[in-house]
């Protein structure tokens, strides 16, 4: 991030507008502008940008082209475009406080770059003065915890096992002197959470369940966020072609989203009580793996017949989310890059999401409304139950061919208590080709709207 606190003299401004207002903009410039705007076909189309001179030949001014109002992504290119200036740049519009924190975290997020494995020199981005109205502190969260779910997310699998998903949560519970960390492994695992280390005994970098809690106020609501940790995915001994397992460095995806929402909460300080629960393992081919047809015990005691060992995220948030109830948190999140179903239906930009309370969901989707992170409501279908029978166990893990994103809620369902709003968001956590502000790699998917919905619930003033 690379911005700075005050416009100077020499600062550029970036004029946004669109193809409708051009024609405004242009009576209120002199001759010499209006005909140099003319002479170079500006038209004001989305993402066009022209410089316009100034005096000695440098720039005075850049025009750009954008659609609507500005948002999240209307600058977010603009980094990787722009030259470099000592002075910097500025947005030269009137926008108010919602908008500008939006317009700001866009400029961070288009100067992302993951180079820690390329021995080319890191690039460097133009710098950005703060927007007037912008909620600075806000939009730094915000573009830390995104920096750090990529970073996580596009770390490749050789060095980020169970245990280095571990030292992530460490460092963040050691940022703040509120937060407290446990992690659980070996036989104490084995036994009080017998699903996790099921799933992650086959590897050798073995299971563990990662447990963060900040805050301590018992008048402050209770929010437990869980996040799907398998730092990589071969399928197990259902194992997955090459073509879908290339991607499995990101199937710890939900644990990334989760570090994220918890340093966001942090950051803002709100009056929660935070509890973080993160199994963390690896799904490998071994002697040891768990099979097809075996029955596997779990935290809550329901016994759960394995359909398919791919199906494993489902079998390690099952435990802790179990043991989140036992708190009887005022609310769960849990993020999963869960099924393919899920991309299926909704594509890879927008998460699907499934509620036990419609007050709940609803607040959530006007949160992701407000922040330009889209989340879309699957249903908890019932009848579809059905589909996870087993014939010698209280239920399978899989459910068949048909609606797999709703079936795979619905197992994680049976381990929620039916009182405590829970909210389950399936995300793929990764851009398959960049847009602006969204390279190629890990994204953060839904992370922002969770962040929002308990920020407006539990502890800021209502936005305007």
């Amino acid at each position: 991030m690379n911005f700075l606190p005050r416009k100077t003299a020499a600062s550029i401004a970036v004029t946004p507008v669109t193809t409708e207002s051009l024609g405004a903009w242009l009576k209120k410039q002199d001759a010499a502008t209006r005909n140099w705007v003319e002479a170079a076909g500006f038209t004001a189309a989305k993402g066009a940008l022209l410089p316009l001179p100034g005096t000695e030949g440098k720039i005075a001014q850049m025009l750009y082209g954008i659609e609507g109002a500005e948002g999240l992504y209307t600058f977010a290119e603009l980094p990787g475009k722009l030259p470099a200036h000592e002075a910097g740049y500025y947005i030269d519009s009137k926008m108010t406080e919602p908008r500008a924190t939006l317009a700001a975290l866009g400029w961070a997020l288009g100067s992302y770059n993951f180079s820690a494995y390329k021995t080319t020199k890191k690039k460097t981005f133009p710098a950005l003065v703060w927007p007037e109205k912008a909620d600075r502190k806000a939009a730094t969260a915000a573009a830390e915890a995104m920096f750090l779910v990529r970073d996580l997310i596009n770390t490749p699998p050789n060095d980020l096992g169970p245990a280095e998903i571990a030292e992530a949560a460490k460092k963040l519970a050691k940022a703040d002197d509120k937060a407290t960390i446990k992690i659980i492994t070996g036989e104490t695992l084995a036994k009080e959470y017998p699903a996790v280390h099921a799933v992650g005994k086959g590897s050798p970098r073995g299971p563990r369940l990662i447990d963060i809690r900040w805050g301590s106020n018992a008048k402050h609501p209770l929010v437990t966020l869980v996040g799907k940790g398998v730092a990589f995915d071969t399928g197990g001994l259902d194992i997955k072609p090459d073509t879908a397992m290339l991607l499995m460095k990101k199937d710890m995806g939900g644990a990334a989203h989760v570090l994220g929402v918890a340093h966001m909460v942090m950051a803002a300080k709100l009056p929660v009580r935070l509890r973080v629960l993160v199994p963390a393992v690896e799904n490998s081919v071994s002697g040891e793996s768990f099979r097809p047809s075996d029955v596997i015990d779990t935290r809550k005691g329901l016994k759960v017949e394995v359909g398919n060992t791919d199906a494993e995220g489902r079998l390690i948030l099952c435990d802790a989310l179990a043991e989140a109830c036992r708190d009887k948190p005022d609310l769960i999140v849990d993020f999963a890059t869960l099924t393919g179903a899920a991309r299926v239906a909704l594509g890879p930009d927008l998460p699907a999401m499934f509620a036990s309370h419609d007050k709940t969901a609803n607040a959530l989707l006007s949160a992701a409304t407000r922040v330009e992170d889209p989340l879309w409501r699957l249903p908890l279908w019932q009848p579809y139950h059905d589909m996870l029978r087993s014939k010698v166990a209280d239920t399978n893990n899989v459910g068949g061919s048909f609606g797999g994103a709703i079936t795979a809620a619905l197992f994680l369902q049976k381990f929620v208590d039916a009182d405590i709003p829970w909210v389950h968001i399936d995300t793929y956590g990764w851009m398959p080709s960049a847009k602006p502000g969204r390279p190629e790699g890990g994204e953060a998917l839904g992370m922002r709207a969770v962040y929002e919905m308990l920020a407006k619930t539990y502890g800021r003033k209502k936005r305007k």
